[in-house]
C-alpha cells in the first residue's frame, strides 16, 4: 500500500491507532498480574461503583456505547469472574453487579485509570489537538451527516449492483 492509500484508509488506522492504546494498557495490566481484565472493562466498572447495578441498555448508555457492545463486554467481564448478571424487572432486562473480585481490584484499576489518565494528557501535549477534542468533533460531524451521506454525494446513482 503506498503512503497516500494509507492515508485514505481512515478505518485501519483508526482500529491501529485503538490496538496500540488498548495493547499498551492491556500490558500494564498483564504487568499487574491482571491479563484476565481488558481496558474495555474499565468504563464499565467506574459506571457501577458509581451509580450500582444497573440494566445493560443503562449502563450502555451512561457509558456512550451500543446494547450490544456493552452486552458483548459485560459477558467477558462476567467470565472474568467481574461481574453477576441477575433478571431485571421484565424477562429481558438482565441487572449488572460487580462482583467481590472486582470491588477487591478496584484500587489497582482506579491507579491504572489515574495513570493512563495523566499519560494521556501528554500525549495530548505532543498533538495539534487534543485526542479526544478531535475524536468528539468527528462524532458530531458525523451525527450532523452521516458517512453513508456524504458517500453518496459521491456516487454515481447508475453504479449499483443487481
Amino acid at each position: 500500500m503506498t503512503a497516500t492509500a494509507d492515508r485514505e484508509a481512515l478505518g485501519t488506522l483508526l482500529r491501529h491507532v485503538l490496538e496500540l492504546l488498548d495493547g499498551d494498557v492491556a500490558a500494564v495490566y498483564a504487568d499487574l498480574d491482571l491479563a484476565d481484565y481488558r481496558p474495555r472493562f474499565s468504563p464499565l466498572v467506574r459506571v457501577l461503583v458509581a451509580d450500582g447495578p444497573l440494566a445493560i441498555r443503562d449502563l450502555a448508555a451512561r457509558v456512550g456505547v451500543t446494547h450490544s457492545a456493552a452486552s458483548q463486554t459485560v459477558a467477558q467481564m462476567a467470565r472474568a469472574g467481574l461481574v453477576d448478571l441477575a433478571p431485571g424487572a421484565d424477562a429481558r432486562q438482565r441487572i449488572v453487579t460487580l462482583t467481590d473480585r472486582a470491588r477487591a481490584l478496584l484500587p489497582v484499576i482506579e491507579a491504572e485509570w489515574a495513570a493512563t489518565t495523566t499519560a494521556v494528557r501528554g500525549l495530548d501535549a505532543e498533538l495539534p489537538v487534543p485526542l479526544a477534542d478531535e475524536l468528539y468533533a468527528v462524532l458530531d460531524a458525523l451525527r450532523r451527516r452521516p458517512l453513508r451521506d456524504r458517500i453518496y454525494a459521491y456516487i454515481d446513482p447508475r453504479v449499483r449492483l443487481g
